[in-house]
């Protein structure tokens, strides 16, 4: 195998697929790479969204120096991707319903015409962006991550969208900026889980900018090569994978880069229970959890939670002063 530090980033994953708000992948996926003409995106189900109920989980399996290298990188793994439809079906999303099986239900008529993201504070080139915009800055990537809940399930999750770095470096950082605070759309008509007093609204969560800024860091914008549906999080969410859930926003309309770090959602509702950082860690118990072990959406049994959800090769180096003892 070729040494895959001279590889360039956008070279090992390419933009196989390419989309809009209107037409996204609604003729099937066209594979425009020698990865994808082998096995990447063969599980890529190009029925609409709503037709799930024959689409089961599928084995990838590296048969490519080229596939190798995503799995070293981090960008894949190789296990079975979670259904579509549990996908679909199991979700936290409190700002439609707190009842994991109800929010696609609740969710369904969620419009996302005309979404505007905000980027701004400190940097030189404050701008929104249409979901076509961000897609102009970076072709979408296709990402097949570990999630993990910090309730101790997870899935494996096929997503698309975009290097969060890409959108940053667009709008460029200054040099006091040390965070960046993430903000969901506020409206109770629209979403009406804000009507309730489950959360302070609108949802903030915020990450380190080097945390930012790094390769596995990602604004999904679609699942299963499909327009990303509104129960997960339409029309962009975050995903970072070596970190629990609930830092994953949803539904973004905005970005600020500031100095301080932000006072996020969770750790105002629940200080002890859910720190800022959020990195998944085995040896360190949630108050009301383990964390040793999880259990996979669509499977029997458990499995040994991974420290930093499996990422720890790609990431641990972030966290070389932060004292791992500790949940958060």
């Amino acid at each position: 195998m070729r040494d895959i530090s001279k590889t360039s980033y956008d070279e090992i994953t390419p933009p196989a697929v390419y989309f809009n708000r209107r037409s996204f992948l609604r003729t099937g996926v066209a594979a425009g790479t020698a990865i994808a003409t082998a096995s990447v995106y063969r599980w890529f189900n190009p029925s609409k969204m709503t037709d799930v109920a024959s689409t089961q989980a599928v084995e990838f399996e590296a048969t490519t120096e080229a596939e190798e290298e995503l799995i070293a990188r981090g960008l894949r793994v190789n296990e079975p991707s979670t259904s579509e439809l549990n996908i679909l079906n199991y979700n936290n999303f409190y700002e439609f319903t707190t009842q994991k099986e109800a929010v696609a239900r609740a969710a369904k008529d969620f419009k996302t015409d005309g979404w505007q993201l905000v980027v701004d504070g400190m940097v030189n080139k404050p701008r929104s962006f249409t979901i076509d915009e961000l897609h102009a800055i970076s072709p979408p990537q296709e990402r097949v991550y570990r999630m993990r809940c910090v309730e101790a399930w997870s899935m494996v999750i096929p997503w698309v969208g975009v290097p969060l770095a890409h959108l940053l470096e667009a709008v460029e950082p200054m040099a006091n900026a040390k965070y960046v605070a993430f903000e969901t759309l506020f409206d109770p008509v629209r979403m009406p889980g804000q009507k309730t007093a489950a959360l302070e609204w609108p949802y903030i969560e915020g990450l380190r900018l080097d945390e930012a800024m790094h390769p596995l860091t990602f604004l999904a914008t679609g699942l299963y090569g499909k327009t990303l549906p509104p129960q997960d999080g339409a029309p962009v969410r975050l995903v970072v994978p070596w970190k629990y859930g609930f830092k994953g926003i949803k539904s973004i309309v905005r970005l600020t880069l500031v100095a301080d770090q932000p006072k996020t959602s969770w750790s105002r509702y629940a200080p002890r229970e859910y720190g800022f950082y959020a990195n998944v860690n085995p040896n360190v118990d949630h108050p009301r959890w383990s964390q040793a072990t999880e259990q996979r959406i669509g499977e029997s049994g458990r499995r040994r939670t991974l420290m930093f959800n499996g990422y720890e090769e790609q990431v641990a180096d972030l966290y070389a002063d932060l004292d791992l003892s500790k949940h958060f």
